[in-house]
């Protein structure tokens, strides 16, 4: 138990700059190490819903290093309102939907779905013009008004469900909005909030039909999420700047790379 909180800790860090480069708040890092601790360490036979307790401690854990981040970018006035709000009130609409379909699908189902949409954000951004490298006499353009309304719930219902924030939604998009990579990821935090507090609370408050074990709060795994915070908290604190100085082309492939590994991951 003590080698799985500390293998936790130390992912917890990655999860520190994942959140400062790519916008995550570590949902992409926490979701596999979360589910693949509690596939291990679980009693033989027992359905303990190993992906429901990854998602929804993905999710408490985005709370804190999303704020953190937004807060840090802020400071630093990388963040620009009109493309945050009021995207931001139609991404938390979505993640209130999203939450609670989460807590009525199966297991299976919901890895499933995490899988293939890391499959289809992957393909997205290889395939389509616009997130690999952006033309530098683009002029950026805030998202239109379909995109914040109806696009913000569907962000919202697709990333509170699956426990990845709105990142891998907001990023190309905004991308594709003409940002550089460093901006988008940083616009990605604040969107990220919304959906972080909205799955946190459902996931608290759900009963799952699991085994009692100690340590859970609803679906969340309150002794993992605090060692992933002891080690993503003083990551970001230490790699606040490092996303300004990652050239945007690497910034860019680095993104699409870790989709792969963490798509491969989940596979093994």
């Amino acid at each position: 138990m003590l080698t799985s909180y500390l293998v936790l800790l130390l992912f917890g860090c990655l999860t520190g700059i994942t959140t400062v480069l790519f916008g995550f708040g570590g949902g992409f890092v926490t979701v596999p190490v979360v589910y693949g601790l509690w596939s291990v360490t679980a009693h033989s036979g027992a359905d303990v819903g190993a992906m429901h307790v990854a998602v929804a401690t993905s999710t408490a854990v985005m709370v804190v290093n999303s704020a953190f981040a937004t807060l840090t970018q802020w400071r630093q006035g990388r963040l620009r309102r009109e493309y945050i709000w009021p995207m931001a009130a139609f991404v938390l609409v979505g993640a209130v939907a999203g939450s609670f379909a989460a807590t009525r699908i199966g297991d299976t189902v919901l890895r499933v779905l995490f899988a293939a949409y890391l499959l289809v954000t992957i393909a997205d951004s290889l395939l389509r013009k616009g997130f690999l490298s952006v033309p530098r006499d683009r002029e950026p353009r805030p998202p239109s008004r379909p995109v914040r309304t109806l696009g913000g719930v569907g962000i919202g219902a697709v990333a509170a469900c699956l426990g990845v924030g709105g990142s891998v939604m907001t990023v190309p998009l905004l991308r594709r909005r003409g940002l550089p990579m460093a901006e988008a990821t940083a616009m990605a935090n604040p969107l990220s909030v919304p959906v972080a507090v909205v799955g946190t609370a459902v996931y608290a408050l759900a009963a799952p039909a699991l085994h009692a074990r100690a340590g859970l709060l609803g679906h969340i795994d309150l002794l993992a999420c605090a060692a992933l915070l002891g080690g993503s908290l003083p990551t970001i604190a230490l790699a606040r700047r490092a996303a300004t100085r990652v050239p945007d082309r690497v910034h860019s492939v680095a993104y699409v790379t870790l989709l792969v590994i963490v798509l491969l991951v989940m596979g093994i």
